[in-house]
């Protein structure tokens, strides 16, 4: 063997060990955000479980408000269907824009009850009131965390998919969908100026 072929084997060996590390970093990456959605999963869960007894417990005192609580029923149930798709493939990014716009009605909609209960001081100052609002506020606080995690893997993951030279391995080795961002709050309401009105 001539110094030429052994400059072409080391090359050849070279260029494998990196496409097996760029493998590797792609599916550890998709999984780390396939995770991270999993943890969403989970509080998302437990704060869907928790709007139905904060809706029992405001029935009895706002029987006149009963389109509101239907509304939040309603929401919560779209969210849930919404959240099982996209758990079933988190890779897909139309399950997650779904999941984005229900999660959007759902946040609408409870902030319409919670104006709602600030008209019933009775109910606010009702013990199982305080305690499942106390729930709701650390779950959404959960919930705020893991997506804020969620976001961080996909973000990971989708530069992983964008640096060279990943950029043309990711497609032959099957990573072409491109992880989307979770953003439960409506970004075009954030970013315009509040209105007052003093009529």
């Amino acid at each position: 063997m001539n110094i030429t072929t052994l400059i072409i084997i080391a090359l050849i060996i070279i260029a494998i060990f990196i496409l097996i590390s760029i493998y590797n970093q792609l599916v550890r990456l998709k999984a780390q955000f396939k995770n991270a959605f999993a943890q969403i999963e989970v509080q998302l869960k437990r704060r869907y479980d928790l709007i139905p007894n904060l809706v029992e417990t405001a029935k009895a005192y706002l029987k006149h408000e009963s389109e509101t609580l239907i509304k939040v029923t309603e929401a919560r149930n779209q969210a849930i269907s919404a959240l099982k798709n996209a758990s079933a493939d988190p890779t897909n990014g139309q399950n997650i824009q779904a999941l984005n716009r229900a999660e959007q009605n759902l946040n609408r909609n409870m902030s319409g009850l919670n104006l709602q209960l600030e008209a019933y001081p009775d109910l606010k100052a009702s013990t199982n009131m305080m305690q499942l609002s106390e729930e709701i506020t650390s779950t959404e606080n959960r919930v705020s965390y893991a997506r804020q995690a969620y976001n961080d893997a996909v973000t990971s993951y989708n530069i992983a998919l964008k640096t060279f030279p990943a950029v043309l391995i990711a497609p032959l080795v099957g990573h072409t969908e491109k992880g989307k961002l979770l953003e439960f709050e409506d970004s075009a309401q954030i970013q315009s100026a509040p209105k007052v009105n003093f009529n």
